[in-house]
């Protein structure tokens, strides 16, 4: 009797241990967001009939069954889903957000209104030498004005583009480790802390690929993970794709996994594909403005008469904004008067018939435009953004509630297996009791 008291106090004590074990592991990867809640599953240790014995089974004992991991899969996969959203809007909210800064910031609206300002002080003095030099500096501010917003807007592409050439790079390498993580699940022992840790791993990585690509994560039997983007498959037990992607005409990517072209749903390598296409659309309209620019004092220049009497000049050069100049090299060419006017004329015809043309929806109110179009397109997205990260910590929110560690369960829980711990210290204690007692007897 003693003996089999002995072993029921030392199986108790043991289990205890590894539940308290367990425990303080759940304890230490309380912030840990890629760890999920352990617990301990116990099974009675029944020792069966032999020759000489009673038919029956008695009961032995403890034993540990195997170590529990809490999971969802339907909150995982809708955390996965929310996250993937809010990373595609992210993303693309970035992108926009710095193309803004490099107009904004460039002072292409003040440059227009500055020369503007200066063609009204000539109509005061059309043959002034310093108000006309005044109109080629502001002229010529304008021009670089331009070419600023235009580098701006080169770094905010080529940020764009750093950004998901390294987010596809990530993407494989991602789902090469996720190809190990299925082999490890594979030859791991069910119900033991290595398992769970393979799947804290393979959950931690497709949270990383969904929120790249949005991707859609299936498991099988064993757990192992499947991944599908736009239909095609990236992982499937231990076989992985090869993502890729290329630049479309209007400044969008064009993806492929395994050669074959896919179409993102969300995720952080749509909304960069999104961001660059919305700068590539910035980047034409600029250049239209800087063409308008042009054309405007061209035309105008054509139109009229320098203080020579020799016809005008054009005012502006180049096919865009990265490469506008000022033609003119002195102020004098400015042309003020109208065409076939009279050396040292002050009629400022041409040069009000000019007032009017930047005026009248001119470039100053294309940039207004523009830039409003820019802001308003920042405000709606930020709203979506805003929007979707609400959901996305909703999900987190329940994922964690679901999977996550509870510090108050768990200090229960160590106040419970540690008087258990104690508990079978005292069967041990009384199992050696009566083991003396028959010893004295005897």
């Amino acid at each position: 009797m003693s003996s089999g008291l002995l072993n029921i106090g030392k199986s108790g004590a043991m289990a205890a241990r590894r539940a308290l074990d367990l425990t303080a592991q759940n304890i230490a990867n309380a912030a840990n967001p890629d760890y999920a809640r352990r617990t301990l599953s116990l099974a009675e240790v029944a020792s069966q009939s032999g020759i000489g014995v009673e038919t029956g089974s008695s009961l032995s004992g403890v034993r540990v069954d195997r170590v529990l991991r809490s999971d969802s899969l339907f909150l995982q996969n809708e955390a996965r889903r929310t996250a993937g959203d809010l990373a595609r809007a992210d993303a693309e909210l970035s992108g926009l957000t710095h193309a803004e800064t490099a107009i904004e910031q460039a002072g292409i609206y003040t440059a227009i209104v500055d020369f503007e300002a200066s063609l009204s002080r000539l109509a005061s003095d059309p043959l002034g030498g310093a108000l006309r030099a005044a109109v080629l500096e502001d002229g010529r501010r304008l021009a670089e004005t331009f070419h600023v917003a235009s580098n701006a807007l080169d770094v905010a592409t080529s940020d764009a583009q750093v950004k998901t050439e390294a987010g596809v790079e990530r993407v494989n390498l991602l789902a090469a480790e996720l190809t190990r993580t299925n082999i490890g699940i594979a030859r791991a022992r069910p119900g033991t802390s290595g398992m769970a840790a393979l799947y804290d791993q393979r959950d931690a990585l497709l949270r990383d690929i969904t929120e790249l690509t949005g991707g859609r994560a299936e498991l099988d039997v064993l757990g192992r993970a499947s991944v599908a983007v736009g239909g095609e498959t990236l992982v499937t037990g231990i076989e992985t794709n090869t993502l890729a992607a290329s630049t479309n005409a209007d400044g969008s990517l064009a993806f492929t996994v395994g050669g074959n072209a896919v179409t993102l749903s969300s995720g952080d390598l749509l909304g960069g594909s999104q961001a660059l296409e919305s700068i590539a659309s910035l980047r034409t309209r600029l250049d239209d403005l800087a063409l308008q620019v042009r054309d405007t004092l061209n035309t105008a220049q054509a139109s009229g008469a320098a203080p020579d009497g020799s016809a005008g000049q054009p005012f502006f050069s180049g096919t865009g904004a990265a490469d506008i100049a000022l033609s003119l090299t002195s102020g004098s060419q400015i042309a003020t008067a109208p065409a076939g006017s009279p050396a040292g004329s002050r009629d400022i015809g041409n040069l009000q018939a000019l007032r009017d043309a930047l005026a009248s929806g001119g470039p100053a109110q294309s940039t207004d435009t523009l830039l409003f179009d820019l802001s308003s397109a920042i405000d709606a997205r930020s709203v979506t953004r805003d929007a979707l990260r609400t959901i996305a910590d909703t999900a987190q929110v329940a994922l964690s509630s679901e999977t996550g560690v509870d510090l108050d369960n768990e200090a229960a829980n160590l106040l419970r297996y540690q008087q258990a711990f104690q508990a079978n210290g005292r069967v041990i204690q009384a199992a050696a009791d009566i083991f003396d007692t028959i010893l004295g007897i005897g």
